[in-house]
């Protein structure tokens, strides 16, 4: 995949679409109620600086939980979340967050402060900026998840973690652009500090001995995820070829 044909999947995506036009829409609301010149920097200072550890908490604690699984009225929200994007990392159309997830998460984790610094225009340019900062996150993600080699030593270290993250164990590097969190909380690591792979990188720890207490994921993907996608892909392959054969 060229770089070109990276950024043409990134903006067809309609996610990205709704980010952008909300984002205008909030800065229209700040330029009709213009916050200070030095409230308005504080807003967005605010949100790119604390979008890191915002991430890291949401990812570690919320994302990577044992316990939306567990009710049938979280069960689905969990999977589309991120059971999915675990299970087939590389799959496009979970790739993004979505929407009725995102948008509720940005506007409460910057709304209230943007709003304390610099009244309505301090929260319009608190969320324009974490709706700004998202997109960026995003097509850092597709970076790292899409058939693309980065040139930029940054970007090669950051898709280099992530790909740890996702197929060798999941139980750390949760960063997507930046890593101090998981550094100033201990689970940064490189995949020779850990020998042994995960067996829960693709599952999450949603297994199917899980599955007989809490069948709400099962059900809906048609099974518990084993093994790398690319073989699961394979022999499901396999199996219907022979079921044709038959």
């Amino acid at each position: 995949m060229t770089l070109r044909e990276l950024v043409v999947a990134y903006f067809q995506y309609y996610a990205i679409q709704a980010y952008l036009l909300l984002a205008a829409a909030s800065i229209a609301v700040a330029v009709w109620n213009p916050p200070s010149l030095a409230a308005g920097a504080a807003a967005a200072a605010f949100t790119v600086l604390a979008y890191p550890l915002i991430w890291y908490l949401l990812h570690r604690y919320v994302l990577h939980s044992q316990w939306m699984y567990k009710s049938p009225l979280t069960a689905r929200t969990w999977k589309r979340i991120h059971y999915d994007h675990h299970q087939d990392p590389n799959h496009l159309e979970v790739l993004f967050g979505a929407l009725y997830t995102t948008l509720p998460t940005i506007a409460i984790s910057v709304l209230p402060v943007g709003w304390l610094i610099g009244g309505m225009g301090g929260a319009a340019v608190a969320f324009a900026t974490g709706l700004i900062v998202t997109c960026l996150y995003e097509f850092a993600h597709c970076i790292q998840h899409l058939s693309y080699k980065p040139k930029h030593p940054l970007l090669v270290e950051m898709k280099r973690r992530h790909m740890a993250h996702h197929f060798h164990d999941e139980n750390g590097n949760f960063g997507i652009t930046s890593f101090w969190p998981d550094r100033l909380f201990g689970t940064l690591y490189e995949r020779e500090d850990r020998p042994a792979k995960s067996a829960t990188v693709f599952n999450l720890g949603y297994t199917d001995e899980v599955a007989m207490d809490y069948p709400w994921v099962s059900d809906m993907s048609g099974g518990v995820a084993k093994g790398h996608p690319r073989k699961r892909a394979a022999a499901n392959e396999n199996g219907r070829s022979r079921q044709d054969a038959a």
